[in-house]
Order: structure tokens, then sequence, then C-alpha cells
């Protein structure tokens, strides 16, 4: 730092060349004069004037570093003296100027450190006298004259040198002084410039602190009043002038206040949806997407919903942000107030579906899904839910049940220890809860059984072993994941354990029921054509031999039957299905032999 500082005040050298008069310029000056011939001068009037020449030079030099590189230039003006070096004190330091004629010696910068800011002798070789003078003021050393002599100096000569050391120590006083105003100048021209621009931010500060306390006070007041999503958005627009809305996680419109709301509103993509929650969550702070400014309410780190407004101008400023955000936290506290609501109702939901699947009476069924809000006396499907990476944990029921209401399922709910059962009112979609349920957990890792209908509490709790046999085909099966429904199972709704009488009866009557019943209503053999036919491997001739009937008779009779059942022997699936139903007729429930 010294080093640059020194540089600096040496590098700035006069413009013009020192004209001070030397002796040749006297005679000239006196030569001029009119009038009388005035006394010839004595050398030391000759000095004396030039010295003086040499102070107001000195004066009138630009900084420190100039100055000593005059009286360096000048000090045979004093006498016979040479400049060996010269110094300045930087920074406490003392460094050596550059304008010396030739690289003085290391003994010299050594003793004159040594001296430690008094005058001394200083050996310089080929010199008989030497001497290191300090120049000095008020403030303290400003730096060191090192002067030789071609011979000792006279009395009057070390006068004259020490009078040229006063002047140029002076003059750096003087230059000291007016670089210290001029550094205290601009350190005060800084500290008034920050000092503006703190006062600046002050009043910036103290206008976003009353307009944040308005904001937060508009707020509590709609939280506490139980003003609910709508009255979020009515604030919000308020006190921004932009469209305020509330979506669900899924896209759907919950809550629109001001201008230009779409109608009808645009349904939902799922992909797009996804995309777009996962760019905002990965942010801090509200998110632009196209002309919309985004802000996710997620209370604990669950997305319950999205806070939006309108910016198709790009109008909103820090302000504005400021109001989404305080916005959000209030619809937070809100979102979840209504979570914590469905999680009473979800309680009550679980404790009845319990028992309604361990077996219960109907009285008490149907009284207490009245409370709960959900009509009982409807056909109803058990629907088992399991996934690969998510433990029924109440978490899970909850994503559960909010992805059924998503895709318009009434339902009450439960769990279990490694799946989630639901009793709908309605047959589910083949596909939509198992679509939802992957957009909620971020995997496809699922697998949901459905049971054929219900048509009274007490067939509800075969109906959950239905869907739990559907759930378990589907995962043993090549493609393990989606959705299975009991009754498309055909031949494995009766294989493996856990299979009772009932579920034989139950399959037979499903691809044999509309042939039985005509052979009972016309005194007909139907189901004893079909399952001889089965029984010869599909040989016309052996059938109506075994049958004894003609070949065209059992042909007619099968094409009744195709009618009657409305499966085709031809298809390869209700083939298999219809006959292992006969096998079981004849063998298992004791049909004719």
């Amino acid at each position: 730092m010294a080093g640059s500082r020194a540089h600096h005040l040496y590098r700035r050298r006069s413009d013009r060349e020192s004209s001070l008069p030397r002796g040749s310029a006297g005679r000239q000056l006196t030569a001029a004069r009119r009038g009388p011939r005035p006394p010839v001068p004595t050398p030391a009037d000759h000095a004396l004037h030039e010295l003086m020449a040499l102070s107001r030079a000195l004066f009138d030099a630009r900084d420190e570093g100039e100055i000593l590189r005059l009286a360096m230039d000048h000090i045979a003006t004093a006498g016979p003296y040479s400049a060996e070096a010269g110094y300045l004190r930087v920074d406490g330091d003392l460094v050596p100027s550059p304008w010396v004629g030739q690289i003085h010696d290391l003994a010299v910068d050594r003793r004159v450190r040594e001296l430690a800011g008094q005058d001394g002798p200083v050996t310089v070789p080929g010199s008989p006298w030497g001497r290191a003078l300090g120049l000095r003021g008020r403030e303290g050393l400003h730096g060191y004259l090192v002067v030789t002599s071609r011979s000792r100096p006279t009395e009057a000569e070390r006068s004259l040198l020490a009078t040229l050391v006063r002047h140029t120590a002076a003059a750096l006083s003087v230059a000291f002084a007016h670089r210290r105003q001029r550094e205290d100048a601009l350190e005060l021209h800084r500290l008034r410039a920050e000092r503006t621009a703190l006062q600046r931010q002050l009043i910036s500060v103290a206008a976003e602190l009353g307009y944040l306390r308005a904001v937060h006070a508009l707020m509590v007041d709609i939280a506490a009043s139980g003003g609910g999503e709508e009255a979020i958005t009515r604030a919000l627009h308020g006190l921004t002038g932009l469209p305020a809305l509330v979506e669900d996680r899924f896209g759907r419109l919950r809550s629109w206040t001001g201008p230009s709301r779409p109608d009808p509103y645009p349904e939902p993509d799922p992909v797009r949806q996804d995309e777009m929650l996962h760019a905002v969550a990965r942010e801090i702070g509200p998110v632009r997407i196209k002309d919309r400014l985004i802000t996710l309410v997620r209370p604990h780190g669950e997305i319950l919903g999205v806070l939006a407004l309108v910016d198709a101008r790009n109008e909103a400023d820090e302000h504005t942000v400021l109001a989404l955000e305080h916005a959000a936290m209030s619809l937070a506290l809100e979102l979840a107030h209504l979570r914590d609501l469905a999680e009473v109702e979800l309680r009550l939901h679980r404790e009845l579906v319990d028992d309604l699947l361990a077996g219960t009476d109907e009285a008490s069924a149907y009284a207490r899904s009245e409370a709960v809000g959900h009509d009982l006396h409807r056909s109803h499907y058990i629907v088992v839910v399991q996934w690969s990476n998510r433990t029924a944990d109440d978490s899970f029921a909850q994503t559960v049940g909010r992805a059924a209401s998503a895709v318009g399922m009434r339902a009450l709910l439960t769990r279990r220890s490694d799946h989630v059962v639901l009793v709908a009112d309605d047959r589910p979609h083949a596909r939509a809860l198992y679509e939802a349920l992957a957009r909620e957990t971020g995997t496809r890792s699922g697998t949901i059984g459905v049971s054929a209908p219900s048509d009274s509490v007490d067939g509800i709790p075969h109906r959950y072993q239905e869907a739990q046999r559907a759930l378990e085909v589907r995962r043993h099966s090549r493609e393990r994941y989606g959705t299975t429904f009991f009754d498309e199972l055909g031949l494995y709704r009766i294989l493996g354990p856990g299979n009772d009488y009932r579920e034989l009866e139950t399959f037979v009557h499903e691809w044999l029921g509309q042939l039985i019943d005509y052979d009972s209503r016309h005194h007909a053999t139907m189901v004893e054509t079909l399952t001889r036919y089965f029984d010869c491997g599909g040989n016309y001739d052996e059938t109506a031999e075994s049958l004894a009937i003609h070949r065209s008779t059992l042909r007619y009779r099968l094409q009744r039957i195709r009618d009657i059942s409305g499966n085709d022997l031809a298809n390869v699936e209700d083939r298999l299905n219809l006959q292992v139903a006969t096998r079981v007729w004849k063998i298992v429930l004791g049909g004719p032999v």
C-alpha cells in the first residue's frame, strides 16, 4: 500500500521545467536594469536570491513528490552540495525517491533508517562530507534529504542548507495538509452520500413495513372471521388490483375474484399440472409462469392448492409479491383447517368401514352412514388400494381419499396394514383412480382391486374378499400395476386359496345361469348338452352319439346355447370358462351326470 501511494506521489512531475534563476539569470536581470549601475551582488546575496525563488516554487508545487524533486534538483542553490537520495514518509514507511541520478548504496538506505527521524552523518564513497537531514513539520517526520558535499561546507553554506531543508519541510507540511483536506472532503462526500442512501432506504423500509402491517392485519381479520377462500381472493384482488384465483392441486378452480374469468374454466392437463407444481416447488417465493404469478399453498410441506394472480401486463412489483405471499399464508391456514375437519370425518368413516368389513347389523350401519352423510342403501363396490412405495398409514389414506374425491368417487375409507379400503357407491372408472394416485404419489407402482357390487350391508364382508382376490390376481400377473375388477377375472375367481362353495355357485351361475333357467322353464337339457360337448372334446359325432340325437339336432342346440347365454364357443376365454363351469356344475354342485 505504501509503495502504491509513493508511486502516486512521485509520478506527478511538473509539466514545466524549473526556471529558477541561476547565476547567469541573475546577471542578465542586473544588466537589464535602467539607471545607475548597482553594486555587484556577492555570492551569498546571489545564493539567497535563488533560495527565495526555490522557496516560492516549493510552495507552488502540486504534491509532496514534486516538492522533494525540486529540493533535490536545486540543492546546489545552497552551496557545493549534491542530493544523493530523498525519502518521503508514506503510511509510516520511508520510501526512496525515484529521481536520483544513480542508485544509492544500500548502506546509505540502512543508515537513514537507523537514524529513526534524527539528523546524522552519512558516509558516501568519494564524498568527504555527507549528511541525512530530516524534513520535519508539526505532524512529525515527512521524509529525508541525503546531501553530500565536494568539500566541507562553511558556516554560511550550512545555514543556507538548513534554510532549504526548513522551507522544503514547510512546503511538505502544507502539501500534506492540502492532501488531508482533499481526502477529508472526499470522505465527507462519501459519508453524506451514504447517509442519503440510508435515509432513502429507511423511508422505503418504513413504507414497506406500513404496507406489510396493513396486509398482515387484513389477512388476519379474514382468517379470524372464517371468510374462506373467496374472502382471501377478494382481499388479494383489492390489494393488488389483479385478478386472484385459487386452484386445487389438480388444477381445478376453487375461487376467482376479478375480471376476465375463463368460462368454462379450462380442464386441467395432469402432466402439465405436475410439471408446473414441480417448477414452482423448486423456487423460493412466487414464480411467474406465462401471465400468472403463482405460489403454492403447503402449510406442512404437502401441496394443498395453488394461489395465483393474473398479471398479463407484467405490472407486479415487490408489494404485489408481498401481498401474494401473505395471502398464501392465510389460505394455508384455511386449507389446513379444512383438512383437519376432513381428518375428523375420515376417522368417523374409518370406524364405520371397519365395522362394515367385519360385519355389522344393518340398522346401526344405516344410522351411522347417515350421520356422516353417506347413503348405504345403494349398491356398493369395495375397492382395495396398495402402492409398493407407500406404507398404508394415515398420510397415504388421506392421499387415496383426495384422489378418490378428485375423480368424483363418493366413498367411505379405512386402512389396513398394507392397503387402503374404499366403500364406493358406484362402480369406479377403469383407470381414473389409478391415474390420480399415480400423480399424487409420483409413481405408477400401484395395484387396485375392485369387487362385484354388493346390494346389502351383509354382503360387504364377502365383497371385500373379492376385492382382495382381484388385487392379488393383478399383483401376480404379467402387468402387475393397474386396476382389476373381480367380475372380469373369469376362471381366476375360483383359483387359489380362500374360495368357498358360495364362490363356486356364483361362478357357475354367472356362466351357466341363463341356460339353467332355460332348462328349468322349458324342461330342456341345454346344460347337459354343453357338458357332453366339452366331455367329447368338441367332437360333433361323439357328442351326438352320447346324447342319442342326430348331428343336426346337436348343431341346433349349440346355436341355441350361444343365443341364450350370449357366449361364443369359438372364443377361447368363453370356451374355457364355460367348460370349467360345466365341470363344477356336474361334479361339485351335483348336476346331472
